[in-house]
């Protein structure tokens, strides 16, 4: 590819006042209105200066900012080029966005999470970003977000060794249907993993239900994870738990009492990567036993359940052991996880490996939104996770809505095909007419998300 030597470019010039080039925001800010994205926000943020229109004009802004590709305050500039003003009303400029954020309180940030489940609620009645099946999956975990300087309130060192803040997350998500954002959490850099993750569970199941989550919903995280008022919490909300245990006195007591008979072998059609021992994996022995866990609590606090274990056979010849006969003995390595699924052995713990799904939306979040916290106050850094996880599940949406592809498309991709497409703003007749490019390659999915997000509404 080179450029034309029929018409070479020796200019550039800007000077025309109808291009766009974000027209995928138009039917993006329309599925959010559909959704009731401002008008949940003027009805339950309060925030000083920014309460009722105001707020949601401020909220829609912010999130129709981070869809486009924003990942700081002064990025939402990005709303307020060529014709924008001809196709949104109510942009805000970055310093009034920044003063909004600012403004925000704890109070405030847990009034934005209100929002942000009735938000992902409101998406679910347009775009089937839940699909109805019987079976949904709560995925929680954290990830530290790093931060330089001492000016971020809140930063500190945590279990990753990296200075920042600590996100925690919670997806819900089908075997058919991409994960959504049901709950976030911001904390301290310093805070442990589980630091209020049964309120976060309680939090996730709620909404997760309210958006169509089929009656099972198996709560799966990893052994940061493993207490009793995670699992207490699963329970007392109606959902089931697959959680990794801890490797302690009773788990290695338990393993150890497994019969040599017990063990099912099983292979995998395609390797997995083990992480601790650094090395892919195509086969492994799987069995369970019934164990009780937190047997130092009070009997209220025990629970007992499925503990299955995969075994995985050590390849390391440094690990090999060689007794006085110089016979060799097998070393394992072993897995635990601690369940009460209703599922068969085998599917439990396939299952419980595609507890990794959350570390891509993790990944897509750093990606976009979540690449920076642009303030020095943590309540309005909490109030950018909240949107940034408003906006990823609205850009999840927008995929649902355009094709079968895009359902299942990471946010870059979804805004480098439906969001960044470039149009010239026409208007004829009272009416604006974004004009966009010719032989743009997916054409057929914009047209249909255009036509999903802007048409008559669906009748329920």
């Amino acid at each position: 590819m080179q450029l034309s030597h029929v018409d070479p470019v020796r200019s550039a010039v800007f000077d025309d006042p109808s291009l766009v080039s974000f027209a995928g925001l138009v039917p993006a800010v329309e599925l959010a209105h559909r959704a009731g994205l401002a008008q949940l926000t003027g009805r339950h943020l309060t925030v000083p200066g920014g309460a009722g229109v105001a707020a949601g004009a401020k909220v829609t802004a912010l999130v129709a900012g981070m869809v486009a590709g924003a990942d700081s305050i002064a990025d939402m500039d990005l709303l307020r080029h060529g014709g924008m003003p001809r196709l949104f009303g109510g942009v805000r400029a970055p310093s009034t966005l920044g003063t909004f954020l600012r403004a925000f309180t704890f109070g405030h940030v847990r009034q934005l999470d209100a929002v942000a489940a009735r938000f992902v609620t409101g998406l679910a009645r347009h775009a089937p970003i839940i699909a109805t099946e019987a079976l949904t999956y709560l995925d929680i975990d954290d990830t530290v977000r790093s931060t330089f300087g001492y000016s971020k309130q809140g930063s500190g060192y945590g279990y990753s060794g990296v200075k920042g803040l600590n996100a925690l997350l919670a997806t819900a998500s089908t075997p058919s249907s991409a994960p959504v954002i049901v709950a976030t959490r911001l904390r301290k850099g310093s805070a442990n993993s589980a630091r209020g993750a049964a309120r976060l569970v309680a939090d996730a199941i709620k909404t997760s239900r309210a958006a169509g989550a089929g009656e099972l919903i198996v709560l799966r995280a990893d052994s940061a994870y493993y207490g009793a008022e995670v699992i207490a919490a699963a329970r007392r909300h109606g959902a089931r738990f697959s959680i990794t245990a801890r490797k302690d006195k009773a788990i290695t007591t338990a393993i150890a009492g497994i019969s040599d008979h017990a063990w099912t072998t099983i292979h995998y059609p395609r390797a997995v990567f083990d992480e601790q021992l650094q090395q892919w994996v195509s086969d492994a022995e799987v069995a369970e036993i019934p164990f009780t866990a937190f047997a130092s609590r009070s009997k209220a606090r025990r629970v007992t359940a499925r503990l299955i274990v995969r075994r995985v056979r050590d390849q390391n010849p440094d690990h090999v052991q060689v007794n006085a006969q110089g016979e060799l003995f097998r070393i394992w390595r072993h897995h635990a996880m601690f369940t009460d699924s209703p599922l068969p052995m085998l599917a439990a713990e396939r299952d419980h490996r595609r507890h990794a799904i959350i570390e891509q939306v993790i990944a897509d979040l750093k990606n976009s939104a979540l690449a920076h916290l642009p303030s020095g106050q943590f309540a309005a850094n909490s109030a950018w996770l909240v949107l940034a996880a408003m906006a990823f599940n609205l850009t999840r949406a927008i995929g649902t809505l355009a094709s079968a592809f895009h359902a299942k498309a990471t946010t870059a991709t979804i805004r480098r095909q439906l969001i960044a497409v470039a149009a010239r703003v026409t208007r004829t007749g009272r009416r604006s007419t974004p004009r966009l490019p010719t032989a743009w390659p997916w054409a057929g999915a914009w047209a249909q998300l255009f036509t999903a997000a802007t048409g008559p509404p669906p009748q329920t």
